[in-house]
């Protein structure tokens, strides 16, 4: 009799998840140029790029653990954008949006570069050998997401005749 090869366990499962190639959000910044007013609503969105690493809505290639098969669902948990001021949105799960509809904002109050990033977090599901789909109850916290620079500038105003 031939024994069953044996099961990858959940631990074994989450780990895999978390060494998957994903990819890196970026913020997409508006107004766009690379230039914002202070005390002026500037509108962030989480960009995914495309390529060969996964994003939110994806299902990963099959990873063999054990002699298992094993593929992952992706899913964004929260993100937390950090304006590069010291201050930060917290954890959300919103991806934002361009002016005027985005939900996610910030003033600034000095002038100066600010290197603006997202830090994000991403969660998802699993199944065994093209069975059901089943809860990770795991997060992979993505690190080093790329920065982008924004210049922060004042404007100054002028009574003409």
């Amino acid at each position: 009799m031939v024994e069953a090869p044996p099961t990858p366990s959940l631990g074994q499962i989450q780990e895999a998840f978390r060494e998957l190639p994903f990819c890196m959000p970026e913020p997409t910044i508006s107004p766009p140029g690379g230039k914002t007013l202070i005390n002026f609503d500037t509108y962030y969105t989480a960009s995914w790029p495309d390529g060969s690493c996964l994003v939110p809505g994806e299902v990963s290639d099959t990873v063999t653990l054990l002699s298992w098969d094993i593929e992952y669902r992706i899913a964004a948990q929260d993100y937390t954008y950090d304006y590069g001021d010291g201050q930060t949105s917290g954890a959300t799960t919103s991806t934002g949006g361009p002016y005027p509809t985005g939900d996610v904002t910030h003033q600034y109050s000095d002038t100066g570069t600010v290197d603006v990033r997202i830090d994000a977090r991403l969660t998802g599901d699993y199944r065994v050998n093209g069975g059901a789909w089943q809860d990770l109850a795991a997060t992979a916290d993505l690190q080093d997401e790329p920065a982008i620079p924004l210049t922060v500038v004042q404007a100054k105003n002028r009574l003409t005749k």
